[in-house]
């Protein structure tokens, strides 16, 4: 292209001052004209190239398909070939039982018949074995369904003591330097206070701090009604000394869990039904009962809350 303009104007410069305007005009005309039809004519090269790349690559893909016929050919005739020699050879067998006595063919026949006997009883005992592996396959489906269940409502309780143990905590935080503990524990969530927050020595009557600590477990209770609650007593091991009300430790545990219970319920949206008093006596503590400090800490009262398990108690029971 740049050869061809490069030539043009050379020749325009040399017959410029010998011929009229008018002979120019007509030759700067076909100079663009002829400029136009080779750019057209380039677009149509290029155009070209690319149907030609398209057309090779159409040609490879057909000739790539023309080779996997070959082979399936290939195949197909190996595979006729094999068929075929089958079909001489049981020719061949047929003829060679033709040939045989009635007796050779009888004994031939009952053999051909026992056969066909224990073919039916295999297939039999495959039945019942394919209809007994269809059922146990049904049934490990279930058990995985209901094992699935399972894991679903156990996270479901998980989550659900984890959401009660952060409002406990945020609603306990100002009575944690009187003894005041929220754990987790094998599935539980606990709420442990010492007695020196609830009550005085040898008393089950509340102390006022303490009945607030256990009005504000009251309210977080009743924002989850699917918590079922477990009050529990504890003593140290310095025996009680009984009155006309209290024997022993045992009474004394009972009794404290008992008032702790009945402060609860004071919040008009807790159910009586969900709750457990029970009392541990000495027989359960934390520490050592060897130093005054170990002492308070085992005179203390848990509250124990445990998710409605009944889902997974009738999961569990088929």
């Amino acid at each position: 292209m740049k050869k061809f303009l490069g030539i043009w104007l050379a020749l325009s410069v040399i017959f410029s001052s010998c011929v009229s305007k008018q002979k120019y005009a007509e030759l700067e005309e076909k100079y663009y004209t002829g400029r136009s039809r080779l750019s057209d004519l380039e677009e149509e090269n290029d155009s070209l190239k690319n149907r030609l790349l398209r057309l090779e690559n159409t040609h490879q893909a057909l000739q790539k398909d023309c080779e996997n016929l070959k082979k399936e050919h290939l195949t197909l005739k190996q595979l006729y070939n094999s068929t075929e020699q089958a079909y001489k050879n049981l020719q061949a067998s047929y003829d060679a039982l033709s040939q045989k006595s009635s007796a050779a063919l009888e004994a031939e026949a009952i053999k051909t018949r026992e056969l066909i006997r224990q073919l039916e009883e295999k297939e039999k005992r495959l039945a019942k074995e394919r209809e007994l592996l269809e059922k146990m396959q049904q049934d490990l489906a279930e058990r995985s369904a209901r094992i699935d269940e399972l894991e679903r409502l156990i996270s479901e309780k998980e989550a659900l003591l984890n959401r009660v143990k952060q409002s406990l905590t945020a609603s306990l935080d100002e009575f944690k330097q009187q003894g005041l503990q929220v754990y987790m524990k094998n599935g539980k969530l606990y709420v442990s206070m010492q007695n020196k927050l609830l009550f005085d020595s040898g008393s089950w009557k509340l102390k006022s701090q303490g009945a607030s600590a256990i009005g504000k477990i009251a309210k977080v209770l009743a924002d989850h009604p699917d918590i079922e609650i477990m009050i529990e007593g504890h003593t140290d091991n310095v025996p009680y000394r009984g009155n006309q009300f209290i024997e022993d430790n045992w009474d004394l545990s009972v009794k404290r869990a008992t008032t702790v219970v009945r402060q609860l319920l004071k919040n008009k949206n807790l159910a009586p039904e969900r709750f457990i008093a029970a009392g541990r006596s000495k027989y359960h503590p934390v520490a050592p009962n060897d130093t005054p400090q170990n002492k308070a800490k085992n005179r203390r009262i848990e509250v124990i809350l445990t998710p409605n398990m009944e889902k997974i108690q009738q999961l569990l029971e088929k």
